[in-house]
Order: C-alpha cells, then structure tokens, then sequence
C-alpha cells in the first residue's frame, strides 16, 4: 500500500505544474489576454486539468511498472526514479518554453510542425532573436529546476524499503501486484481521457467561443504528443499530375461565377427564398440514406412524415455524401470542404481553425449561432471544431439528465427535438439565428424506444421520421416559422439496401430538403451535387459572399457543372452526368465504370479534385 500511496501523490503532484503554465502563459501573451479576469483564469484552469490528467497519467506510467515489477530492488528504483523525473522536468520545461515563444507567431500551441523547420535548424535558429533566446533559455532552466524540486520533495514519500512485499512470504506480494494492477487499470481512464465514447484529445478543453482562452487551456504536450500521432505529409500525396495540369483542371471544375442578381428571369428562377435574412436551422439527420426514403426515390413506407414535408419545400434529389463519418461530414456540410480519404481535418484543430464556415459568414451580417447535439461533443475533437467554425453555444449530453441519456451515444431524438422546440419558443424576434442541430437515434446500435420495423436501421430512421414530423407541426404554429428556413440534411448515407458496397455510389445518395416560411415555393432540384455545396448555395441565396469557399459551388448557378465527389477508405467515386466512376487509391485501379465510355475523363477530374484537396490541407 506504501507504493500505491507514492503513486497517487505522484500523479497529483504532476498536476500543479501543468497548472502553474496557464497564469504565465495568459501573463506572458498579455497582448492577448488584455481584459480577461480571474474567473477566465480559473475556466481555462479548470477545463484545462482534462489534458493535464492525461499527461500525468501518462509520466506516472512508467513509475507504476517499475514498482510492480522491480519492487525487490528499492534502492535502484529510487535511483531510476531520480533520473526519469529529471529528464521529465526537462522535457516539460523545454516544451513550454518554446511552446510560450511560438504561440504569438503561431496562433496555435506547439504540435509537429517544430520538427518541419527543425530539419534546417541553421536557418530555423537564424530568425530567432538573441533576446527572446536568452528569454526562454532563462524561463527553460527556472522551470525545470522548479519542476524538480518539486518532484524531489515528492519523492520523500516514496516506500524507505520494501519489506512489506519481499520478507512476509507470497501472499504480501501477490497482494502488492493486485493493488498496482488495479491501479494500473484505474491510471488508463485519465490517459484514455475518461470513461464516454471520446478519448482525449485537444477539443476537450475548448470552452468559449474565444479562440485564446481555448488555446490557453491546452497541455503544449498534449497537443505536440497528439500531433506527432497523426504527422504526415499530406501535400505531398496523390500527385497524380504536375501542378500547371492539375490547376488547370481545377479551375475548370470549381472556378466561381460571379455572384448572381436576383432579379429577371433567371434570377427569379435562382432565388428559393423570399428574405435575405431568414432564421436557419440545419438539421443533421444521423446516417439518413435517400434509399429509405420514398421521396427521394428510396423504399416506401418508412418515413412519412419527410415525404409528405417534401412537398411543402424544396427537394433535391441527387445530391450526395462527401463521406462516410460523421466527423467528415460535418466538415462538408458547415465548412464546404471535402472530405478526406485517409484522414480527417477534425483531428487537426489547428487546421480546421483555418476553415471558412458557414456560421463565420453569418455571424458577419449579425447572427447568433449556436449548436445542440444530444452525445458527447468531446468526441473526434467536435467542441473545439464548432468552437472554431463561429457557434458561440454548445449544448451537449452534458446538459441533460441521466435519465434522459438512454442510448449508448446520448440523449435519443425524441429528447433532443423537444429541447429544439423549446430553445426556438424562448428566442427573442430581434436578432437572426443560425441552429445546428445532430440528430444520433439512426446510429448502431440502433436502440430506441420504438418498434415499428423489423429493420434496425430502418425502425430508427422511422423513429427519427416521427420525431422529425412532430417537431415541425409544433414549429409551424410559433411565430418565428414565418421568417425560418429549415435545411434537412444527412451526415453520411448508409449501407441499406443491405449488401451494398461502401464504395458503391447509392451509399452516398442522401436527402437535402429545404422547408419553413421563408421558401419561396416548393419545388425539386435534380441537379448533381454534394453536401459541400450546401455553403455556396445557402449564402448566395442571402447574398453574402462564397469567395473563401474553395471547394463549395451554387446548386443554382446553371454555370456550375453537375458532378459529386466522395471518398471512402482511400478512394474516391466521381459522378456527373456521364456516369459514375469509382477508383481504389491502394490498388491503383477503377472499382466502378458506368459506363466504360467517359471513364478516363470522369477519373481524371476526381484525381485532380483530390490532388488539390491534399495540397490544400498541407499548407494549413
């Protein structure tokens, strides 16, 4: 029990000195962090003790496995533990340091790209002042030694001999390896980053719609550790052709035309809308495929309420997935930019903090936004990407009861669409708001408090229909429905009919229904288009600029060509109206040619499409 106790101090003791970095990083970018007062302090404090409980996890690791292991040889234990907590002390040090000395030119904490420049240190070293060296290298040695110190006089605790496991027979020891394997498996869940579907990582300590306050909270080697996990190269990938060819069939496929007038006949057949300051809620229907909805051409029966809502409001019937996670999806629908198919730019915050947003534009022209989400938020990094997309509210499992937490991933549809309603009941009339909500009832397991289909997947599609319906009908009759428009729209698609391939195209065929008072008429769109195009579409029709845009195109400009791109596992399918072609990345070879004829030419363009996607994400 002696080595137990040594461990948890230990573990405890790691946390004030991850906690000593928050002050002095907010004092040291004082510049940034003009205004703030104590209570920022202390929310930056405590959302940031998540990560430091997982890198003091992670530096009590290695104490743990020596006590299990070499607990018969105190002496040299002790000597071991010495050394390593030096070489911690130095290691935190030096990364703090340089961590407080890049953030200002940076905007981010410290992650791999130190190790871009690091390959020409000559020149790396050459831009860095001599009195900002000095500056750190003091601030490194001070830190270092007040990290040991502090350590050493931990260290007083730590068992003075260990007779309690090697002089009383095997029954003392078998005691001593079952505490510390129990504290073992006890020491994962801070390392793991808790007990929910998420594990740690950066967006877990995100709290405010202020982007510092964020940064300040972040452990620097959490985030330098994090980033190291998932470094690649990613522009240097799929160069399928030299880059004067590839701009050139980009521009072709993606070159924006100016931005329209709505006004003679053209423009009134562009315009779906009668304001150009509607209240927007986009409801991100949880795997919803259009092959289970009757309206867009999928199974009778099982959503009734979406196919007679279809018509009242603007259908578009071919319109596809950019991917097959929600985490990729939800970069697509809010931020227009296409999915990756080997990564995910969530899991990159300080590269999807660079995205343009949907919420961004709004928040331009006066809108409040905001985001309700019945799971946890903390997973794939979604608080901080949220945070950094422009909503300034999150509302999350968290803020529901236990009791309303029934399915594995959260609070079910049936909770969450009520709390919708209600939030929309209380909003005062004088500001335009801007609503993101995800639904997750239609997510495996597939449990739901409702049995009408024998399908799993299709009952919970069901379920969610009849939620849905219910919703709407209530909204209907607030005064706000006047003046709201309402976007349906999927994450992802999914494998239904069962049997399909991930990389068939009819996996990717999900539903987009605009609906709400501020619809000009009904009427169906069958052009061809993806998720991303929702960002162009949406703000040309109230008439904000799409520049930034990159990979997002106007549904409504009859200039824009007709064509969908998604990606799965290292692959990616492309349609237009030639046919659809799909191509297998790792194999180097076509799954799909329908028809054969145009094949070339369908591959072309989608390589070039992800060609510039990957150079795209490497230089953010």
């Amino acid at each position: 029990m002696k080595y137990l106790r040594f461990l948890i101090l230990l573990f405890i003791a790691w946390l004030p000195v991850f906690a000593l970095q928050k002050p002095v990083f907010l004092c040291y970018h004082h510049a940034f962090s003009a205004g703030y007062g104590l209570n920022d302090l202390l929310q930056v404090t405590l959302h940031g003790l998540k990560l430091d409980c997982t890198i003091a996890g992670y530096l009590t690791a290695l104490p743990l496995l020596l006590c299990l292991l070499f607990f018969n040889v105190h002496q040299q234990i002790l000597k071991i533990l010495k050394i390593y907590l030096l070489c911690m002390a130095i290691l935190i040090a030096m990364i703090f340091s340089i961590d407080l000395a890049l953030y200002e030119f940076w905007g981010f904490r410290l992650d791999a790209t130190l190790f871009f420049y690091l390959k020409s240190p000559k020149d790396a070293f050459a831009s860095v002042p001599l009195g900002l060296f000095l500056r750190q290298f003091l601030l490194f040695i001070g830190y270092a030694a007040l990290i040991y110190g502090w350590l050493r006089y931990v260290l007083r605790y730590f068992p003075k001999d260990s007779n309690e496991a090697t002089h009383n027979g095997w029954l003392p020891k078998v005691k001593h390896w079952a505490t510390l394997l129990v504290a073992g498996g006890l020491l994962f869940i801070p390392i793991r980053g808790g007990v929910t579907t998420s594990t740690a990582n950066v967006g877990m300590v995100y709290f405010s719609q202020d982007q510092f306050l964020n940064h300040a909270a972040i452990n620097p080697c959490f985030s330098l550790i994090s980033s190291l996990s998932k470094q690649q190269d990613f522009a240097a990938q799929f160069d399928f052709f030299p880059e004067e060819e590839r701009a050139a069939l980009f521009e072709q496929l993606m070159a924006p035309t100016p931005m329209p007038e709505n006004e003679g006949e053209n423009g009134a057949n562009r315009s779906l809308l009668r304001t150009h300051r509607p209240n927007i809620l986009l409801i991100l229907l949880e795997s919803f495929s259009a092959n289970a909805i009757e309206a867009f051409g999928g199974e009778p029966g099982i959503t009734p309420n979406l196919n007679r809502l279809s018509q009242e409001g603007i259908r578009f019937t071919n319109l596809y997935a950019n991917s097959f996670r929600t985490d990729r999806g939800l970069v697509a629908a809010l931020n227009g930019y296409l999915a990756q198919p080997t990564t995910s730019i969530m899991k990159y915050p300080a590269k999807s903090q660079t995205l343009p947003s949907i919420a961004h534009s709004l928040d331009s022209v006066g809108y409040q936004s905001d985001v309700l989400y019945g799971g946890d938020i903390n997973f794939t990094n979604m608080r901080s990407f949220f945070y950094s997309a422009g909503y300034s509210r999150l509302t999350s499992d968290q803020d529901f009861p236990l009791t309303d937490r029934l399915s594995k991933w959260g609070a079910n549809d049936d909770v969450t669409f009520e709390r919708l309603y209600q939030m929309i009941a209380q909003r005062p009339t004088d500001q335009p708001w801007f609503t993101t909500f995800l639904t997750l009832s239609s997510h495996e397991p597939f449990e739901v408090p409702y049995h009408r289909l024998s399908h799993p997947y299709l009952n919970t599609v069901a379920f969610t229909d009849s939620c849905l319906g219910h919703f709407i009908d209530r909204f209907k009759q607030l005064p706000a429905w006047q003046n709201s428009l309402v976007i349906l729209l999927s994450d992802h698609g999914f494998r239904y009919p069962d049997g399909t391939k991930d990389y068939a195209p009819k996996r990717y065929h999900i539903p987009m229904l605009w609906l709400g008072g501020a619809i000009a008429a009904p009427r169906t769109i069958s052009r061809i288009g993806n998720q991303t195009d929702l960002a162009a579409t949406l703000l040309r029709q109230i008439g904000l600029s799409t520049e930034d845009f990159r990979f997002s195109r106007d549904l409504m400009d009859p200039q824009t060509p007709q064509q969908a791109f998604y990606t799965f596992q290292n692959g990616f399918g492309w349609i237009d109206e030639s046919g659809v072609s799909v191509f297998d990345n790792e194999g180097n070879r076509p799954l799909i040619e329908e028809p054969q004829a145009g094949s070339t030419q369908r591959l072309t363009k989608g390589k070039a499409l992800l060609q510039t996607l990957y150079d795209d994400l490497g230089r953010r």
